[in-house]
């Protein structure tokens, strides 16, 4: 009897314990085999674009390249950098279901990054013209933008005619750069890679006028004494996001959250943030 009940214990505990194994193996499996979690935002989202037709240098992001020497469109708060366009690429991004990215590069090198698909899109006070159209495509306008001529306040220069045989310096490849080589020749010409450095070589004397976009320009101006803005617009234009000419999809992503973010009045909320009137 101690046999039987031995044999019969013996042969319990084997049953258990194949059947522990195989539970525990059912379970491996069951894990493996069982679905797929809930897609993250990021990948919820890549699929969003792929349905919508764009490409993204990175899933679930948003990168935008940017030249953050520009305020108040996009300059450095500490490590982070703010601004209008900052802050409407946030605004996209959030329309899109996206994270933003931004890398801060030169001004001349944000186009190549767009065509090349190193950014999403580019926001940098960029005007929209034709030569830039060559190689890549733009948003719809989200701002108006006006190029002024910067002087020293006893600069003998009033007016844009007076510029005629000066020494004007402008941030490379901007469209102030573009104007001023077309208007007053390259020779007359000197470029910076930013505009700081434009307006510090005015206060040096190493230029007699600097050309540049407004709203930078009045930073440029309180920040350093002596200067002046002429009250004589040079040039006045729209600003947008440049994208790559193959990514319309992302274009059209783009003019749709701009048209919400303008209906609703966020797009002036944004502007008047940076730009007391």
């Amino acid at each position: 009897m101690k046999k039987v009940s031995a044999l019969i214990l013996a042969l319990t505990m084997c049953t258990a314990m194949l059947t522990a194994c195989g539970g525990g193996n059912s379970t491996t499996t069951s894990s493996t085999g069982s679905a797929a979690p809930a897609p993250t935002t990021s990948a919820a989202t890549s699929e969003a674009g792929a349905d919508e037709g764009y490409k993204l240098v990175k899933e679930g992001t948003l990168t935008m390249a940017t030249n953050a020497q520009f305020p108040p469109y996009e300059y450095y708060d500490g490590k982070d950098i703010i601004g209008i366009d900052a802050d409407i690429a946030k605004a996209i991004a959030d329309k899109m279901g996206l994270e933003l990215k931004i890398e801060d590069m030169e001004f001349d090198s944000i186009i190549t990054a767009v065509s090349t698909g190193k950014a999403d899109l580019g926001l940098a006070g960029m005007t929209v013209d034709p030569d830039r159209q060559k190689n890549v495509d733009f948003s719809d306008p989200y701002a108006t933008g006006v190029q002024v001529i910067i002087v020293k306040e006893d600069s003998t220069i009033a007016k844009p005619d007076d510029l005629k045989g000066k020494k004007i310096g402008v941030q490379l490849a901007t469209t102030g750069d573009q104007y001023a080589t077309k208007d007053y020749g390259k020779d007359s010409v000197v470029q910076y890679n930013k505009g700081s450095d434009a307006v510090m070589a005015l206060t040096q004397g190493q230029v007699d006028a600097v050309i540049i976009d407004n709203e930078p320009a009045k930073s440029y101006v309180e920040a350093n004494k002596g200067l002046k803005i002429l009250d004589t617009k040079y040039v006045t234009e729209n600003y947008a996001a440049c994208i790559s000419k193959d990514n319309t999809g992302l274009t059209k992503a783009v003019n749709k959250a701009l048209a919400e973010l303008k209906a609703d009045g966020t797009l002036q909320k944004i502007v008047d943030k940076y730009i007391k009137a």
